[in-house]
């Protein structure tokens, strides 16, 4: 048994699909190259103790966080001289038996840099404030912050490749040192 479509179907179809064929990216057209994503290991974890000093066990231990990933993507946006981009970070989080109440407030940072090794420079620098609160019976989270939209002007000579993203947690000159990122 053969099935044939009735001629106004088959005539009429692809002159109704017409309009669809300039849907979509022109021809050849790749999505934009993204910055490329990295943690600054000294920056990416933070410990926090209950009082000051140096001499801290574990039932000192407010809460341990460590950024996990920085997540991002990018599209093409109607100005070709600019790059939409939107960023999100994830961190980890274990609430220590020091921690008084449920809540817990922790400052991230989300930097655009320019350049590579000695020539990185930080073109622009977001600090970003989290609140944590931690459910009853529940001592580990992992949180992801709400998307960071950024605009990143490119050119013919300037993609997104030009750039890097880079996170970590906005740390006190003390934590830089506990995590041995801070000069003697």
């Amino acid at each position: 048994m053969s099935f044939r479509l009735p001629a106004f179907v088959r005539y009429c179809t692809p002159v109704l699909l017409l309009p669809l064929f300039g849907c979509g990216p022109d021809r050849n057209e790749f999505a934009p190259i993204c910055p490329s994503a990295h943690l600054v290991p000294a920056l990416a974890d933070l410990t926090r103790y209950a009082g000051p000093g140096p001499g801290h066990d574990v039932t000192d231990l407010v809460f341990q966080a460590r950024v996990i990933a920085v997540n991002g993507s990018c599209s093409a946006g109607k100005d070709k001289s600019i790059l939409p981009a939107k960023v999100q970070i994830t961190l980890a989080v274990q609430r220590g038996p020091a921690m008084q109440g449920r809540d817990a407030d922790v400052q991230v940072f989300l930097a655009v840099t320019e350049g590579t090794g000695a020539h990185e420079i930080v073109r622009d620098k977001q600090i970003l404030p989290l609140h944590l609160t931690f459910p009853p019976n529940v001592d580990r989270l992992t949180v992801t912050s709400g998307e960071i939209e950024l605009d990143l002007p490119v050119s013919p000579d300037k993609t997104g490749a030009s750039y890097g993203v880079i996170s970590g947690f906005q740390l006190s000159p003390d934590e830089l040192k506990a995590n041995g990122g801070g000069n003697g």
